[in-house]
C-alpha cells in the first residue's frame, strides 16, 4: 500500500506495472483514494521494484530536503494467501501509519513483531494519554514532598518486590510502601490492578522516551 500525492503515486504505480511486466508476474493494482493498493506475489519482482522504488525516493529526498505532504511512503503486509487478503491489508495500513509516523519511506509489517513496542509510544496520542496519567504525581513531586514517579517506576521495574525497589531507591521498604500507597491516593487507582500497572509503566516509558 502506498500513500501520496498524484504525481508520486502514479510514478509508483508505472514502477511495479513495469515490474510486473518484465517478470511475467501477476500483479493487480487498485486506486483508494489517494492511496495505491498494490497486489503481488511475495519475494518476486513487483515487492522488489517498491523496495528499489522507496530507496530512489529517500535518496531524492535528502537532496531536496522537501516536506511530508507530497512524499510516498509505502506500507507492505506479511505474506498472505487471497482468502487473508483483508488480514494483509489492515496489516499494510500498520505498517503505512508507522512509516509515516517515523518519517520513514517503507517499512514492512514483519518488522514491527520483530521490533520494540517502545517507539510507538512516540505517537502524541499515547504521549498526552501519559502525561494526563502521571500529571498528578509530577505536580506531587513538584511541592519536594517525596519523589513518587521515581519510586514507582523503581517499583515496577522490579515487579512490586518491596526490597529490591527500595534498595534501588536507597530508602527502607517502609518508606517506599508509605509512597506506593499516595500514589492509589493521588492517582484514585489500585496497584494491584495489572491493567493498571501496565498502563503506569507505558506512561512512564513514553515519558522516559520523549526526554
Amino acid at each position: 500500500m502506498a500513500d501520496a500525492g498524484a504525481d508520486p503515486v502514479a510514478g509508483f504505480a508505472e514502477v511495479v506495472e513495469a515490474a510486473a511486466a518484465r517478470s511475467g508476474e501477476a500483479v493487480l493494482v487498485v486506486p483508494d483514494g489517494e492511496r495505491l493498493v498494490v497486489l503481488a506475489a511475495d519475494g518476486g519482482a513487483v515487492v522488489a521494484s517498491c523496495a528499489q522504488y522507496a530507496e530512489v525516493l529517500l535518496a531524492d529526498r535528502g537532496a531536496a530536503e522537501q516536506g511530508d505532504d507530497d512524499e510516498l511512503v509505502v506500507g507492505l503486509s506479511a505474506p498472505a494467501g487471497p482468502i487473508a487478503a483483508a488480514a494483509a491489508y489492515k496489516q499494510a495500513e500498520q505498517a503505512l501509519s508507522v512509516a509515516r509516523r517515523r518519517g520513514r519511506v517503507l517499512v514492512e509489517h514483519e518488522e514491527l513483531a520483530a521490533g520494540s513496542v517502545v517507539p510507538l509510544l512516540a505517537d502524541d496520542a499515547v504521549r498526552a494519554f501519559a502525561d494526563g496519567l502521571l500529571r498528578a504525581l509530577h505536580e506531587h513531586d513538584a511541592t519536594g514532598r517525596g519523589d513518587l514517579v521515581a519510586s514507582l517506576r523503581a517499583w515496577l521495574s522490579r515487579h512490586g518486590q518491596w526490597d529490591a525497589a527500595a534498595a534501588d531507591l536507597g530508602v527502607h521498604r517502609h518508606t517506599l510502601r508509605y509512597r506506593m500507597r499516595r500514589v492509589e491516593e493521588i492517582l484514585g487507582r489500585s496497584l494491584d490492578d495489572p491493567d493498571t500497572r501496565m498502563e503506569l509503566w507505558l506512561a512512564l516509558k513514553t515519558s522516559a522516551s520523549g526526554g
